[in-house]
């Protein structure tokens, strides 16, 4: 997945909120500036991505061929998972999980929040 397709795909999901941090880092969150965070990708000098998960999900990536728990997230206990190439998650597969971590990133968010914006079930 290319820099350009991985943002317009985080850009169609509703709610979306892009920054660039952490020395380049492409980073989503859902509900804002101030929102929950859904998605990273880093694209130095290779394509990453990252993204939240659920605990069945993290416990069958964390040591697939191509993923790993991120960096950083991962060691605080946060359920975070690291594509690095596509050895067990293809582009389609990835958007499914990324679809799945938006989701997440937006039940975290607070109940006003997801009211006001239609995130209710």
């Amino acid at each position: 997945m290319t820099p350009a397709n991985f943002n317009a795909f985080c850009a169609a999901l509703p709610h979306t909120h892009f920054v660039e941090q952490w020395g380049g880092a492409q980073v989503w969150k859902v509900g804002g500036p101030k929102g929950k965070m859904f998605a990273i990708g880093w694209f130095d000098g290779g394509a990453r991505f990252t993204f939240k998960c659920s605990p069945m999900s993290f416990e069958m990536l964390k040591s697939a061929p191509g993923c790993c728990p991120a960096p950083y997230l991962a060691s605080r206990g946060m359920l975070w998972i690291q594509r690095t190439s596509t050895e067990t998650l293809s582009d389609t597969d990835l958007k499914t999980y990324l679809r799945e971590s938006h989701k997440l990133a937006g039940q975290n968010l607070p109940k006003t929040v997801q009211k006001t914006l239609g995130l209710l079930a």
